[in-house]
């Protein structure tokens, strides 16, 4: 195997401070068809050092702790005969975050992987737990477009921009709390924070899942809170897209745990609580003051449990199913088809990106991911058991389930590492619905980080590949075709580094085969970050996927 570092630069990836805060216009190459025009945002975070007002560096140690910012890429058509234009905007959302970290050169509040000073005491640390801290809002995962609930009238604290293009009036960015940070959808500043208890009074817990989830019929929106205690407190609820009112579908107990994703079908809302549990009764997470160091050992005999809530006839909890043990940050799609042992009843079949273990959190440390590193800790063979694999469940019968005895999860199939996807996609039109491709980011040990973009056939388990050495590719967002029949008529929009010359450029695949189509050259690095939303100039879905 070709050492890591040889073969795949992409520091300037992660060390950057490109950004465009005016619109930009990119030389575009190749064809992007006309059915891709619209907008598409990113999140991630840019670059991790800043100067303190005292002349030293501060640097944040994991990739989740970076600087939060969205970029933002218009398509247009002037004419009907024209070719693309593309204009790119970026933006730092973090002002007060930066401020905090140039004046006193830490930071105060929770984290996902900032470790506390080694040097302070026991006692100070346990003091720690009980004074307040100054809240921290470097929150960039996810984003929302027109989040129900968050209409200018309700959320924005200042006058909506006229004129935001393809129809985004509000734009939420999101990540594993019930914290939100309200964004401008064309300058990109930050406008404020939300909270969920805005949206009901009993979602006050700590923890909520990054990437909701979207009826891509109704819009509406649905989430889990989980609050934080001996027992954690989870919290299932919807907001409705017509009226903004939010009701609680569920509520149960069980470990807190940090659960990045969860999966809907057209009846039912699917919680699995895998295997990253919060230790002490989530004091662990006010002692480290981040989430990576709260989270305990993954543990080989604790199952993984899945919790079925109905969303359609308010029964609330309706069954329970158990799985060995995993972990996971994304899921991929769910949908109800007839039981396999019963027509009349009821099965639901899930897919995700599954992790034997939660080593997957500790490989994105900086010195991990820098190809600079040398000697990586999780390159090679010690990164294996930090691959995903695609993988799908099915929870049997839902009829027969009940909430309080468990089930079986039955394991359908888990996909060789090599062939399997992280930052999954699929077509949307098929959310809810069965679907047979998923893509993503291929890792196959040929880089400190991402080396591909996959395409994933679930019913053959079969792969094809997109790559170029040395390019370092990002989430692909799917865009369908309007004219398409097929599952894969559309295209892919993924923005890709290119580590030898350190520019980015917004690449578009035909998803049938993933050859390239076309492309619009940016002037710098765009930093390698974490997941994005696209609105169409006449898209038919708009949410979270």
């Amino acid at each position: 195997m070709v050492a890591a570092t040889d073969v795949w630069p992409n520091d300037s990836g992660f060390d950057t401070n490109y950004e465009e805060h005016e619109p930009v216009e990119l030389a575009v190459t190749g064809t992007i068809p006309e059915f891709a025009a619209g907008v598409l945002y990113r999140t991630g975070p840019l670059g991790y050092k800043a100067n303190t007002d005292d002349g030293k560096v501060w640097a944040a140690k994991h990739w989740f702790d970076g600087f939060s910012c969205v970029h933002r890429f218009q398509i247009d058509f002037p004419d009907a005969n024209s070719p693309a234009k593309v204009q790119y905007r970026s933006r730092r959302t973090v002002d007060e975050y930066l401020e905090l970290v140039r004046a006193t050169g830490k930071v105060d509040g929770i984290t996902f992987a900032a470790k506390r000073d080694p040097c302070e005491s026991f006692f100070k640390k346990i003091m720690g737990m009980f004074q307040p801290s100054r809240v921290t809002k470097n929150v960039g995962v996810t984003l929302s477009l027109n989040m129900p609930g968050g209409t200018p009238a309700q959320v924005s604290e200042k006058p909506a921009v006229n004129g935001h293009t393809s129809g985004v009036q509000t734009l939420h960015a999101k990540t594993d709390s019930a914290q939100m940070k309200r964004i401008d959808p064309e300058t990109l500043e930050p406008l404020g924070m939300a909270y969920q208890a805005e949206l009901h009074p009993d979602l006050r817990g700590e923890f909520s899942a990054a990437h909701g989830k979207s009826d891509p019929e109704t819009g509406d929106f649905f989430n889990f809170n989980c609050k934080l205690g001996p027992k954690g407190v989870y919290r299932v609820f919807q907001t409705s897209a017509s009226t903004g009112t939010t009701k609680i579908l569920a509520t149960f107990e069980d470990k807190a745990a940090y659960i990045h994703s969860l999966f809907l079908t057209e009846n039912y809302v699917i919680l699995c609580i895998w295997n990253s549990h919060v230790k002490w009764a989530g004091l662990s997470v006010l002692y480290h003051k981040n989430v990576l160091d709260a989270i305990g050992p993954f543990d080989p005999k604790s199952k993984a449990t899945w919790y079925v809530v109905d969303r359609r006839h308010g029964k609330g909890l309706v069954a329970k199913y158990k799985s060995d043990p995993f972990f996971c940050f994304h899921s991929v799609n769910a949908w109800e088809e007839p039981s396999s042992t019963d027509p009349k009843k009821t099965d639901i079949i899930t897919e995700l990106s599954m992790f034997e273990n939660t080593d997957v959190m500790h490989r994105f440390y900086y010195d991990n991911l820098l190809s600079s590193g040398g000697g990586l800790e999780y390159a090679g063979k010690k990164r294996l058991s930090c691959l995903p694999m695609q993988t799908q469940f099915r929870l049997s019968s839902i009829e027969d389930a009940s909430p309080s005895s468990a089930l079986p999860a039955e394991l359908l199939f888990k996909a060789d590492k090599m062939i399997s996807v992280e930052l999954p996609t699929i077509n949307p039109r098929y959310l809810t619905q069965r679907h047979r491709y998923t893509y993503g980011c291929a890792d196959r040990l040929k880089s400190s980080f991402m080396d591909g973009i996959i395409k994933f056939d679930n019913v053959t388990q079969t792969s094809i590949l997109w790559e170029t050495q040395g390019h370092t590719p990002g989430e692909p967002i799917f865009i369908a075709d309007p004219d398409g029949k097929a599952e894969d008529d559309g295209v892919l929009l993924t923005v890709v580094l290119d580590g030898y010359v350190e520019r980015s450029y917004l690449l578009v695949l035909n998803a049938k085969d993933l050859s390239e189509m076309g492309r619009a050259e940016m002037a710098g690095p765009m930093a390698l970050g974490f997941h994005g939303a696209y609105k169409g100039s006449a898209r038919r879905y708009d949410g979270d996927i």
